[in-house]
């Protein structure tokens, strides 16, 4: 067994039995020392490992902690990731609709600040691609928008037109004006009509009244401005009762139903004939004639 001295090391004595007679003191010092040395560096690098273990168990024991701390910080990194997302969405979102309201108030302003546009009546194209038309009294070719083309355009049909007084647009018909009275037909795209006072004017048929058969007596509308004649009126009850044109056929022209005849002249003519006697007698002329069969 080896001996120990007091401090826990090997005393001298003891390793001094095991060591050869022949080695001298000198050397058995030197070893001796050499052997403390280790001793001490390998008692060293224990403690060293058994430090390094408490740490490394202590690191282990903490990293279920900063496992968990990091994964709490990841969590709220991901909900303010989110939340920045989320607001970001709001702001594009906010950014389009002012975008938008600037545009749509960018286009009133526009409109606002725009000239007025005159209106004109389209009367018919030229091979140039131009058209004429009818604007303020005057009859003017003009050029239209490269958008409009000439078989687009009907006559009598009103256009919009821009400072340069070309067209920039198509309209409808004009919905108001003079009611005049079909008198007859000169072609298919003039006719005469009657206006007040017997008044007698030559207008042009505008296409969508061309797709009608007119007859004379028919109520058209009359557009003074440009001469167009735009619609058939309808009429009143009255004057769908009256004949358009007045007959000239007698009752000789019928023949036989001589008593009919008989009866309808006493009804109807005696009591315009002699009115006299009829208030002289309180006769009662009768209100009308039924003819059936």
């Amino acid at each position: 067994m080896k001996e120990f001295d007091k401090k826990g090391s090997p005393s001298r004595e003891g390793f001094s039995k095991f060591l050869p007679a022949s080695m001298s003191d000198s050397s058995t010092r030197r070893r001796l020392t050499e052997y403390e040395i280790q001793v001490q560096d390998l008692q060293a690098y224990i403690r060293s490992l058994e430090e390094e273990t408490v740490r490394l168990r202590k690191k282990l024991d903490d990293t279920p902690k900063e496992f968990m701390v990091i994964e709490n910080k990841l969590r709220e990194a991901n909900r303010q990731l989110v939340q920045a997302f989320n607001q970001n969405e709001k702001l594009v979102n906010a950014l389009y609709e002012a975008r938008e309201q600037i545009t749509s108030l960018k286009e009133e302003v526009d409109k606002l600040c725009a000239p007025p546009s005159t209106y004109g009546v389209y009367l018919s194209p030229n091979e140039d691609g131009t058209v004429n038309i009818l604007s303020q009294g005057r009859k003017v070719k003009v050029n239209l928008h490269p958008s409009l083309k000439p078989e687009s355009l009907k006559p009598g049909q009103e256009l919009i037109l821009n400072e340069g007084l070309n067209v920039v647009e198509a309209a409808g018909y004009e919905i108001q004006g003079e009611v005049v009275v079909l008198k007859e037909h000169l072609d298919a795209e003039r006719a005469v009509v009657t206006l007040r006072a017997d008044e007698e004017k030559v207008g042009i048929i505008a296409d969508p009244l061309r797709r009608f058969r007119l007859k004379t007596g028919d109520h058209i509308l009359m557009d003074s401005k440009s001469g167009y004649l735009l619609e058939r009126l309808p009429k009143s009850e009255v004057e769908d009762l009256t004949l358009e044109e007045v007959p000239d056929i007698n009752y000789d022209d019928i023949g036989g139903l001589g008593l009919q005849i008989e009866a309808i002249k006493d009804a109807v003519e005696l009591p315009y004939l002699y009115a006299d006697y009829y208030k002289e007698h309180k006769l009662t002329p009768p209100k009308g004639v039924l003819l059936y069969g």
